[in-house]
């Protein structure tokens, strides 16, 4: 099976924005608004100062004039006292509408972080949708493969006659399965005492047929397990065995008598980090946030398991406390950075892990 190429979203197949002169957003055209007051505010001033200097200038021709420009003196009285009475109108105006302007530049903006932020926590949890699903495909192909006739056989009689060959056929069947999916590293088959009796790809991991894996955590709880619709999901981690590389193993038991104790179990290696990497760089970010967003996948306990700009998994924590919430959105008021998350919702039978999708944005 493939790993997805990229995010569905409901935000995808939307028309890019085209370059334009004028305002676009509610935020802009506040702005706009602000910028026209000011102008006109300020024109309205210039004509009352000119007005009041051509009622100065006719005040002292009046003057001059003596009894004569009387007459006129009183209108220009009256031409100034309308000046002045306008540039008070002009101040209160201008007062008004820088306080009415600045209130509403300040609810747009808090409208739009409120809209974006929603936005990011959709694609947090788009993002874990898409994990929980791929990871329950996981958990049926386990279960599924753990029936195979040639898994049980090997399990079953793993030192009886023809054990050499039930194994070397297990390995080939374990093998047909990983040519048809592109999401394991390696299946490992393993008997009851936890030696891997056969694995899938015995040729780029000869080290593994033969080794004990009885003190693993996965296998010690696989082997426990009483159906054959039980599995064990597995945490992310570094496997040696497999060069090191990051792996999600899922676990089932093998079962030859339905009923019964489990015979061996049947482990799957999910090439984690490969298509991890394909989520969190999948998630559609704007292109001019992209260099202050980080887009992550983090386990109950907030370690990080994979990240878009591929640094931290396994050893970094996020910084974030998510107080075990469903989802949320979280700011920093010194650096102004915003982290939108969302828990597992999990898919079908898959319950989850307590794991999140959050993205990580850093204050502009």
């Amino acid at each position: 099976m493939a790993a997805p190429a990229s995010v569905p979203s409901r935000y995808q197949g939307a028309a890019a924005p085209q370059p334009d002169s004028r305002p676009t957003t509610v935020t802009e055209l506040t702005r706009e608004v602000g910028r026209i007051a000011q102008d006109r505010v300020g024109r309205i001033r210039q004509i009352t100062a000119q007005a009041k200097m051509l009622a100065l200038n006719a005040l002292i021709e009046a003057a001059r004039a003596g009894e004569h420009g009387r007459g006129f003196s009183v209108v220009a009285q009256e031409v100034r006292g309308i000046g002045a009475e306008i540039e008070a109108l002009a101040q209160e105006l201008e007062t008004g509408l820088t306080t009415r302007i600045a209130e509403l530049q300040q609810r747009v903006d808090a409208m739009s972080a409120k809209a974006e932020g929603e936005r990011l926590v959709d694609l947090s949890l788009n993002a874990i949708e898409l994990i929980d699903r791929n990871l329950y495909e996981r958990t049926c192909d386990v279960r599924w493969w753990a029936t195979d006739a040639a898994v049980i056989a090997c399990a079953a009689r793993p030192n009886g006659d023809g054990a050499i060959g039930a194994a070397d056929y297990a390995s080939q069947r374990l093998g047909v399965i990983l040519s048809a999916y592109t999401v394991y590293l390696d299946l490992w088959l393993c008997g009851r005492d936890g030696t891997v009796l056969a694995n899938g790809r015995p040729d780029r991991y000869p080290g593994v047929g033969g080794r004990s894996v009885a003190g693993e955590t996965w296998f010690r709880d696989a082997i426990r397990l009483r159906t054959g619709d039980d599995y064990v999901p597995g945490e992310v981690r570094r496997e040696a065995q497999l060069g090191g590389a990051q792996v999600a193993t899922y676990a089932a038991g093998i079962y030859e008598t339905e009923g019964g104790p489990a015979c061996g179990v049947l482990a799957i290696h999910f090439d984690w980090e490969a298509q991890a990497k394909a989520i969190v760089e999948g998630v559609r970010i704007a292109r001019e946030d992209r260099a202050r967003t980080r887009v992550v996948l983090v386990d109950a306990q907030r370690r990080i398991l994979a990240a878009s700009d591929g640094k931290g998994a396994l050893t970094e924590t996020l910084a974030v406390n998510l107080n075990e919430q469903e989802s949320g959105l979280v700011r920093d008021p010194r650096s102004g950075t915003m982290t939108a998350f969302h828990r597992t919702p999990g898919y079908e039978t898959y319950r989850g892990l307590g794991w999140y999708g959050a993205i990580v944005r850093s204050g502009a």
